[in-house]
């Protein structure tokens, strides 16, 4: 109806019969909005493409011997690689999208799995392996004596005062050792969040 209604908008008596005129209009209008408005997701005109070729190809190949066709046997007909023959049944696969609470594939008990069951999750310690890769260039950085309290500290589970005994120094002295290169390497880590954002 859109391609009729454009045909009427666009045609003028010199382009001779209207309907020679209307007939290409409504048939460009038709594969217009079948490429364009009934995928779930944009996918490119040559994917598309590849799709349709795929599509012919392996419904003829699926009658003669009964089986799936290959990638390669899909494609050597159409004249494509394999990659493009990937491609286009990528494409046919994901022609229409599925629902989120929709059955994806049976298991051994004969019950299906809904596709939210198949999404990843964020990982409890995702968080703490950012901040150790955060702060390595920082402890790299401190100077010799102040790299080894937060080490003994920190990576030996040693207390102040065992750390204080072994060095040498008072359990005070650790402390302000500790507190120092802990907010250098704070503030370094932080620098270097800010500059990467």
């Amino acid at each position: 109806m859109m391609g009729l209604v454009m045909a009427v908008d666009r045609y003028e008596a010199s382009c001779g019969a209207f309907r020679a005129y209307a007939i290409p209009t409504v048939t460009g209008e038709i594969v217009r909005r079948f490429r364009d408005a009934l995928w779930s997701v944009h996918v490119p005109r040559r994917v598309q493409e590849l799709r349709n070729k795929v599509r012919i190809t392996r419904s003829e190949l699926q009658t003669s011997p009964p089986g799936e066709p290959t990638i390669a046997e899909l494609a050597a007909p159409c004249g494509l690689d394999q990659d493009e023959g990937r491609d286009g049944m990528d494409a046919l696969r994901s022609f229409k999208s599925l629902f989120l609470d929709a059955e994806t594939s049976r298991t051994d008990h004969g019950d299906g799995m809904p596709l939210t069951a198949s999404l990843g999750t964020t990982e409890a310690g995702f968080d703490t392996v950012i901040d150790h890769e955060a702060v390595k260039p920082a402890l790299r950085a401190l100077p010799e004596r102040e790299s080894e309290i937060p080490y003994m500290r920190f990576f030996q589970d040693k207390t102040q005062n065992q750390i204080a005994s072994e060095l040498g120094i008072s359990q005070m002295h650790v402390f302000r050792l500790l507190t120092r290169s802990c907010s250098r390497v704070r503030r370094q880590a932080l620098a270097e969040h800010q500059d990467a954002a």
